[in-house]
């Protein structure tokens, strides 16, 4: 005899905006009548934190204090004890999408479902199935993902620059002094960013005493979070397009072109507990291994 439990939600993206009724059903497929002791549905919102380990020894002491945040938890009952016959059950459900109301003062509502590696902001739907003692209960799990409702675009914020050894910030691997001479030139068109939308721009190469093997764009997290004791920052690469291989003509416009990854992005996000941020490099590769980088802060948004 085998009973199988899952869960099954009518829109096929999963994504929800808040105020949205979430609607799917509970699927009980069985060889033979199942007594149970009741179907039960919960909804979980939570915000997990996780200090990384290169700041275990400073923030040992408050390390076990940095608790999920509760976002959401939402529980009804789907059936009463009883007994469900043999075949395929399917139970309906409907949920609002709601962020609670009696809340605690740093309460962020309901955020957008982001997969980072210091913070994770996940929704799930859980089913579980009470039986007698001599049984263990059934349980099914379905994560869904919350987005913000799209708003007017905000104005584009283009970024201009010249990147020459008197002005880089960053350089790894040599003093200045060693620095070859090189004239760079590069635009964003908006540092402002729809997160459904490309980031664009162009770089382009004027002059370079030396040959360059690569240039690259990097989308950059900065996830910041701890308690009162004090705070861990970290920045993570989230992806690296290449937009020039080799020693790239000069004077010739290369185009700046990535699309946001979908749930390794979200709106950038402040809070009391925690921060998600992001940054875009332009990193220069040179056949030496020097590297030169220009860094550029980003606001992501959910506009059209």
């Amino acid at each position: 005899m085998s009973t199988n439990l899952n869960i099954i939600l009518k829109r096929a993206s999963k994504v929800y905006h808040e105020g949205e009724t979430i609607a799917g059903v509970a699927v009980v497929e069985s060889s033979s009548d199942v007594r149970h002791e009741g179907l039960s549905l919960v909804m979980e919102g939570c915000v997990n934190l996780q200090l990384s380990t290169k700041n275990v020894g400073i923030f040992e002491a408050f390390s076990n204090s940095i608790k999920p945040i509760n976002l959401i938890n939402t529980c009804i009952e789907l059936a009463p004890p009883g007994k469900i016959p043999v075949g395929v059950t399917e139970i309906p459900f409907e949920m609002p999408l709601r962020a609670r109301q009696a809340v605690s003062p740093g309460y962020p509502g309901l955020l957008e479902t982001y997969h980072g590696v210091f913070v994770n902001i996940m929704y799930t739907l859980k089913c579980s199935m009470k039986r007698s003692f001599l049984n263990k209960p059934l349980n099914a799990s379905c994560q869904f993902f919350v987005q913000y409702k799209q708003q007017e675009p905000a104005p584009a914020k283009p970024v201009r620059c010249e990147i020459n050894p008197a002005t880089i910030r960053a350089a790894a691997a040599g003093p200045r002094a060693a620095m070859p001479h090189f004239q760079i030139y590069a635009e964003i068109d908006s540092t402002v960013c729809a997160l459904d939308k490309p980031l664009t721009g162009k770089i382009r190469v004027d002059e370079c005493s030396v040959a360059i093997r690569s240039i690259e764009l990097q989308l950059v997290r900065v996830e910041t979070c701890g308690c009162a004791e004090g705070y861990s920052k970290d920045a993570t690469e989230i992806q690296n397009i290449q937009v020039g291989e080799g020693d790239v003509r000069r004077g010739r416009d290369l185009p700046l072109y990535m699309v946001l990854p979908r749930l390794f992005t979200c709106p950038t996000t402040t809070t009391v507990n925690f921060k998600i941020e992001f940054e875009l490099n332009i990193a220069v590769i040179f056949e030496d291994d020097y590297l030169v980088t220009e860094n550029f802060p980003i606001l992501l948004l959910r506009s059209r």
